[in-house]
């Protein structure tokens, strides 16, 4: 019996004492939003730092301006000629809000039946506790089966990953030559569906920005005023409203500039997947998609950059009427970007598009609270040919290379601050209810996944 084989063997011996451990790390409201949960998110940092420890780690919590990171270091078997790995995970978790929804409390984690069997019902059983879990096991595997990690081993786990992130970038620019390694394992992410696995190899950044329009100098009587002075609520819908052609293309200047579009095998592979557009949209209670009429649904979602309205206010929205002209109006404005453009031009363009549209009487200012570009990894990057080994024999099918609609912002702050790429092997599904009321994990899915973390190790090694 090879080490490996030995490995899953154990892995599947010790399932229900892995179980038990992820129970007992859920229960653990680690909020990292709210103060009140200050010393939980402590709590949740000492308990995985207690466990790397006990595999032969050394785990330490490090400070930080806000919550603690746990960081751990191993340095493989003697004379470990293999990669340098960075795992990277969260032990913070969103709020349970609203509580009445949920069906059991959020931190008392229930095992209940689904269609694809056992799932641990949970906030965090998923994103990302649950998840943190699966890499956590496989080295405990190892390390008891072998009485080493089988490769060089950095572990990054942080506490404000729900919240942004705000202390991420300072500690990884601070402590860049601790964490050098060769390449850095997240997952975060998730499977094409629960037979199918997937790698990450595309993620869309993000540029978010508020637009403050100004006209009078003050509020107005709309009698007295209206028809001759300048209504900002008027002119800011009306300029935001011509953001999109009617084919769905975006008019900022420059805006698909530099775009890198997917290979033809990519968009090849992508199309054997059989999306059901349909489907998808009538799951929210929509029946036809919108965007680049050219393109199909998931270059859309994966491959393709939006604009997107989240919020429109101004002047008078409580209870009854109030005739007034606001003096001003505001809104918030949201760009998914994808590999090739840059999130600076995306805001120049912005402010050239606001420029050209905008009287001699108003006057605007683009407030950016974030920009991040988007990321492709090299679908032929070694790590990646061999995770897709060790799925495809844990699964008996190869993983699909998919895109990701969202953004990852710790991918990019790798790559930026680190010079690390990511691999980016999740094992969430599309309906673990992720940041809303019960939240799961399917115990296949998690089974699945420690197995897959503990072969990957195994190729990687050698």
């Amino acid at each position: 019996m090879s080490n490996t084989e030995a490995v899953l063997a154990l892995l599947d011996q010790n399932l229900p004492a892995a179980q038990a451990r992820l129970m007992d790390w859920l229960r653990i409201p680690s909020i990292s939003a709210q103060p009140a949960h200050a010393a939980d998110c402590r709590r949740a940092a000492e308990w995985i730092c207690a466990e790397l420890a006990g595999m032969g780690f050394t785990a330490q919590l490090r400070e930080t301006a806000g919550h603690p990171v746990v960081v751990a270091h191993h340095p493989g078997p003697s004379g470990a000629t293999g990669p340098h790995l960075l795992f990277y995970g969260h032990y913070d978790v969103q709020p349970p809000d609203p509580l009445d929804l949920w069906t059991s409390p959020p931190f008392e984690p229930t095992l209940v039946e689904g269609p694809n069997g056992p799932r641990v019902v949970a906030r965090g059983a998923v994103d990302d506790k649950g998840q943190v879990v699966m890499w956590l096991e496989a080295l405990r595997a190892w390390h008891a089966t072998t009485g080493s990690i089988p490769v060089r081993c950095t572990i990054l786990v942080e506490g404000e990953e729900e919240i942004g992130s705000p202390s991420l970038d300072p500690f990884l620019a601070a402590n860049a030559a601790e964490l050098k390694a060769d390449v850095a394992v997240i997952s975060d992410t998730g499977m094409w569906d629960i037979n199918t696995p997937a790698l990450s190899t595309r993620l869309r950044g993000l540029v978010y920005t508020q637009i403050n329009l100004t006209c009078a100098n003050r509020d107005l009587h709309s009698g007295m005023y209206g028809g001759l002075a300048l209504n900002p609520l008027n002119l800011l819908t009306r300029i935001l409203g011509g953001l999109h052609d009617d084919n769905g293309v975006v008019q900022i200047p420059g805006f698909y500039e530099g775009i890198v579009d997917p290979s033809p095998a990519q968009k090849a592979e992508w199309t054997a997947l059989g999306f059901n557009e349909a489907q998808f949209l009538g799951e929210i209670g929509l029946t036809r998609g919108i965007g680049e009429g050219n393109r199909s649904a998931l270059e859309r979602l994966w491959s393709r950059p939006t604009a997107d309205l989240n919020g429109v206010w101004g002047g008078y929205t409580g209870d009854g009427s109030k005739t007034v002209i606001a003096s001003q109006a505001h809104a918030k404005l949201s760009f998914r970007l994808v590999p090739g453009q840059d999130p600076a031009k995306v805001v120049e363009g912005l402010n050239a598009y606001l420029t050209a549209r905008t009287p001699e009487d108003a006057k605007f200012e683009v407030e950016v609270f974030g920009a991040s570009p988007g990321i492709e990894i090299p679908a032929d990057s070694p790590f990646v040919q061999q995770a897709r080994a060790a799925l495809s024999e844990e699964y008996g099918r190869p993983a699909v290379l998919i895109g990701c609609g969202g953004s990852i912002p710790v991918v990019e702050s790798m790559r930026r601050l680190l010079g690390l790429d990511s691999l980016l092997m999740g094992f969430g599904l599309t309906d673990d209810q992720v940041h809303s009321p019960n939240e799961k994990f399917d115990l296949r899915c998690f089974h699945q996944g420690m197995r897959s973390h503990a072969r990957l190790l195994g190729k990687l090694a050698g």
